[in-house]
């Protein structure tokens, strides 16, 4: 039986290099497919036969990456079944250290082909520079390295999923608790938040022996390319043309002089509201007017058919989309035992199509990981009729925009999930969230610039930088007798173990999100155009190009920060 949510997916395009019936799983099926690109590469006779070449390697490339994918979602939909575990170790193990030397062999031998020059310049520019890129990254003695990588990052994925506490006579998974933290009884919600801080401590030993393992991992990886530290590493690695280190600092300086600001007088607002003395980590999600939790839906079909009515309004291209993931069963949404946590979109590189993984428990922030996941999903459908294999995907820091637009936009038609007077609750939550989010990725993304850049540091030390960390943007919240819980906060952020420094692009984005949002307010038609424009360039095109064509500046200085916080500011005034 599959274990994956879908199967028999639409051929988007028939393979005309690797066979149709073809075990990928299997390495000695794959070695003759690198062998014959490698041979015909040498007898190309014109530019026609490079491009033809290219469509090649792209149609293996998609191929592996499906099925990657395919084994990915399987283990992470299902973090309890063997069999899902088995088949996903099995291609970490066997295919993808075999193929990684395969595809830099390729990668040398495109870059020094002489017909390769006289490729387009407009049209290859990007995908000569990141090939230019990956060629002097790559060092076989980390293919190894970068397995075992994964491997502990499915170790974290399963213990995370299966984190579970009793709570009122039931088992319940952490991400189920979370809904308790919305409840006005007060003692309820610090149960509840003790119990879950509780739990994930008793796991301490093991978050943190997989984070030594990985910083060690890590930096091994950036001295064998020949950097000091792995901060830099990655920066290349990740493809970071376009910012710096240096500028992920003024984002974090810039974000602590305007955004919290603000923030600060929420929270204060909130504490005044709910007649507090101080403000407690358990009092941050409840309504501040102590009304009951906003509850979306409590079937999770509900929600899917409420997220159809929301891009029913937007425009025919966000219905239609959302309309072919659930005719083609491309959504697993449902929080259970054994299921990784987090929410995800996984592009099938070859159907060219988006799968949608979630944990929906029936509280308002399900409504906007939907919102946001459909907006990754959108991005990958955009790009289907892009042939180049490359080119389907785009930097992460624009992904992300494609994905946050959604949730605002989406939040405009909330009404589909609520009545009036709750909408209004429900915009305001999400708004007041976005801000929040910013100081949250300041401290997580300076937190990995603290780690990586200071050589082999002490559980202690890590622990002390993070605590500093969250003083700096944490707001007014008391954790008074609270700082075990306080300095291990970072155990819950996948991104730190799965991840590294995959998350200021979530900032990078809003940023331009906000901005497309502020568009629409004037000429939404506009600026929706705007928006799948440059969705359907994907990845071939420079990231400020890609920002300038949605409409917006790729900038992290006061500039452009201040007036979106300014708009945000009146949004919440008008929302009261």
């Amino acid at each position: 039986m599959s274990l994956l949510p879908f199967d028999n997916l639409p051929v988007y395009s028939p393979r005309r290099f690797v066979p149709v019936l073809i075990d990928l799983g299997n390495w000695d099926n794959i070695a003759p497919l690198y062998d014959g690109l490698e041979s015909r590469l040498a007898n190309l006779k014109n530019l026609e036969e490079l491009e033809q070449w290219l469509l090649a390697w792209g149609e293996l490339c998609a191929a592996l990456d499906e099925e990657s994918s395919k084994h990915y979602i399987a283990m992470s939909c299902h973090t309890d079944s063997p069999e899902a575990e088995r088949a996903y170790l099995k291609f970490l193990e066997e295919v993808d250290p075999k193929s990684k030397p395969r595809q830099f062999k390729l990668e040398q031998l495109y870059l020094a082909h002489p017909l390769r020059e006289s490729l387009s310049k407009t049209r290859y520019e990007v995908f000569n520079r990141d090939i230019q890129s990956h060629v002097e990254l790559y060092r076989p003695e980390n293919v190894p390295l970068e397995t075992e990588e994964a491997k502990l990052g499915q170790q974290y994925q399963k213990l995370s999923g299966s984190l579970t506490v009793q709570f009122k006579g039931e088992e319940k998974t952490l991400i189920q608790m979370g809904r308790f933290l919305e409840e006005p009884d007060r003692e309820l919600r610090q149960e509840a938040w003790t119990l879950m801080a509780e739990r994930r401590l008793q796991e301490k030993e093991q978050f943190e022996q997989v984070m030594d393992q990985l910083i060690d991992l890590r930096q091994r990886m950036a001295h064998n390319a020949g950097f000091g530290n792995y901060r830099d590493y990655a920066f290349k690695m990740r493809g970071r043309f376009d910012y710096s280190a240096e500028d992920c600092q003024l984002f974090h300086e810039t974000i602590e002089k305007e955004v919290l600001p603000l923030l600060n007088e929420i929270q204060h607002e909130r504490k005044s509201q709910l007649e507090l003395n101080e403000l407690r980590p358990w009092d941050l999600a409840v309504d501040p007017l102590n009304l009951p939790p906003l509850r979306p839906f409590e079937q999770v079909e509900t929600m899917v058919e409420c997220t159809q009515q929301v891009f029913d309004q937007l425009d025919n291209t966000t219905a239609e989309g959302f309309r072919t993931l659930r005719n083609l069963n491309l959504l697993d949404l449902a929080n259970r035992k054994g299921k990784a946590p987090g929410g995800y979109q996984c592009t099938l590189a070859e159907s060219r199509l988006p799968f949608i993984f979630m944990n929906a428990v029936g509280v308002q922030r399900d409504v906007e990981t939907m919102f946001h996941e459909a907006g990754h999903a959108f991005h990958a459908l955009a790009t289907r009729s892009e042939d180049l294999y490359a080119y389907r995907s785009a930097p992460i820091e624009f992904c992300e925009v494609a994905s946050m637009t959604m949730e605002l936009l989406g939040n405009e038609h909330i009404e589909s999930f609520y009545k009036s007077a709750e909408a209004k609750r429900a915009r305001r939550d999400h708004l007041e969230g976005v801000l929040e989010v910013f100081p949250w990725i300041a401290t997580v993304d300076a937190f990995q610039h603290w780690i990586y850049t200071h050589p082999n540091p002490t559980r202690l030390e890590r622990a002390s930088a993070w605590t500093q960390l969250i003083q700096r943007f944490g707001g007014t919240v008391d954790w008074t007798n609270l700082d075990d819980a306080r300095s291990h906060l970072w155990h819950r952020q996948l991104h730190i173990f799965l991840h590294p420094f995959y998350y200021i692009e979530y900032g990078i984005a809003q940023l331009g999100a906000l901005q497309i949002w502020s568009n629409s307010k004037k000429d939404r038609p506009s600026s929706l155009k705007q928006y799948h424009q440059a969705l359907s360039l994907g990845g071939s095109r420079p990231l400020p190009e890609l920002f300038q064509t949605a409409g917006c500046r790729f900038d992290f200085s006061a500039k452009t920060v201040r007036p979106l916080v300014q708009l945000l500011r009146r949004e919440l005034q008008a929302l009261k």
